[in-house]
């Protein structure tokens, strides 16, 4: 890179207007460390790199002021950017998936001469998407009580807890003092009342100082974060033990035994491209994974659960609570829940699965990390 770009290569770079950098220079948003010899405006590299940031998050949706707020942080630096970065960019990619779902439900409604009511065109395609999504959590996803004890007693004797990722509080231990973290908005206005007090931060940079609690967990959320590694070294920083209940992504043979993604939902193995191996994650927090057989009558409906229930993955609210079918797009989902139904309705599913009736738990590749 040139020692320094002059306004007019920035903007043409960076697909904005000269006048829009001069701007952000006036509102001291970014303001040029140097001119060139006849007195224009001049970035450095530490000026392009505060540009990108805004940028993005100006493309986010963010206003000014907070993006000022924001870029101002002597906490974060670009690293943490880019990680927060990410992690709003795939959030907004989920809610446009979730979008494209509810488009082609109504699609498929008119085409069959149904017309949705004004409510449910409201909280379809209005700002309450997201939370009618996010509204699924607390009717089908709950504390399961097998694997809330194997989790309970791997945090030991540990009276402060922090729970990272906490969602709507499932599986936080109730007669110790609990910190919840959580990012989502959606999900912190879901926790009942008489919750334990949740912050809103991000796993990648928790707000404690180092070995604040004498145990941190995490359930069920890692695969949501955008550096699970880093997240993980982090708990780590902040806690004396370590709990987290996640799944082993680098092991193919639990993939092809869970007939779901076996028979019917081939691109689930899409999701797992790039993400962490056991052995990383284990890494992170320096310690080991223990199997977790799920319960054939598991309370908790995470896209495992049902494994010997296959009519419970017909239900529209069972999906909804449970990322992956958003994330692997209405086409997949359709297609898969269209040909499981089938073969239910012929017995092929029974046929094919009979091995799995008289189990009363499966290994399907859940770990509990401890260290």
């Amino acid at each position: 890179m040139e020692e320094h770009l002059t306004v007019g290569r920035v903007a043409e770079l960076a697909g904005v207007t000269v006048r829009t950098l001069h701007h952000y220079d006036d509102i001291g948003l970014l303001q040029p460390s140097a001119r060139t010899v006849a007195g224009y405006r001049a970035y450095s590299a530490d000026d392009v790199e505060r540009l990108r940031e805004v940028l993005a998050y100006r493309r986010l949706g963010f206003g000014l002021r907070e993006i000022a707020d924001l870029v101002d942080d002597p906490a974060t630096d670009a690293v943490a950017h880019l990680r927060r970065l990410r992690g709003l960019l795939l959030e907004q990619r989920d809610h446009a998936a979730a979008m494209v779902t509810a488009i082609d439900r109504e699609l498929q409604a008119r085409a069959m001469g149904i017309r949705t009511t004004p409510e449910e065109q409201l909280k379809m395609f209005g700002a309450q998407l997201y939370d009618a999504i996010g509204s699924a959590y607390p009717a089908t996803r709950r504390t399961e009580p097998r694997i809330a004890a194997r989790i309970w007693d791997a945090l030991g004797d540990a009276r402060t807890v922090l729970n990272v990722g906490a969602g709507t509080g499932s599986y936080e231990p109730p007669d110790r003092d609990v910190t919840a973290v959580e990012p989502s908005a959606v999900m912190r206005a879901q926790r009942p009342a008489g919750a334990a007090p949740c912050v809103a931060a991000a796993a990648e940079s928790l707000p404690f100082e180092d070995q604040s609690f004498d145990a941190a967990m995490a359930v069920s959320t890692v695969h949501h974060w955008p550096d699970p590694v880093a997240g993980l070294r982090e708990m780590k920083r902040v806690a004396r033990r370590v709990v987290v209940f996640t799944y082993d992504a680098d092991n193919t043979g639990w993939r092809e035994r869970f007939w779901l993604t076996r028979d019917y939902l081939p691109e689930f193995a899409g999701l797992l491209v790039g993400w962490p191996s056991l052995a990383d994650l284990t890494r992170a927090i320096g310690g080991r994974a223990e199997p977790v057989p799920i319960p054939w009558d598991c309370a908790d409906g995470f896209f495992e659960a049902h494994w010997r229930r296959p009519e419970a993955y017909l239900d529209e609210h069972v999906r909804r609570a449970v990322s992956v079918w958003t994330r692997v797009g209405p086409q997949a989902e359709q297609r898969a829940v269209g040909k499981l139904r089938g073969d239910l309705s012929s017995g092929r599913w029974a046929e094919r699965n009979r091995d799995l009736t008289g189990l009363d738990a499966a290994e399907l590749g859940l770990r509990l990390l401890i260290a």
